[in-house]
């Protein structure tokens, strides 16, 4: 069983990662929003 030893590098690196993906599920939630809000629109104006 190997251990690895974080570095403060490997640490700052992996941190930018996990802020990476917190900024495209960010994105992808305001997107799912976009769309049902769209969604909304299309189904009161096909009532009209």
């Amino acid at each position: 069983m190997s251990f690895h030893h974080f570095t403060s590098k490997s640490a700052q690196i992996l941190i930018g990662e996990i802020m990476g993906c917190d900024r495209d599920l960010e994105n992808l939630k305001e997107n799912i929003n976009d769309q049902n809000k769209m969604k909304n629109i299309i189904d009161v104006l096909g009532r009209i």
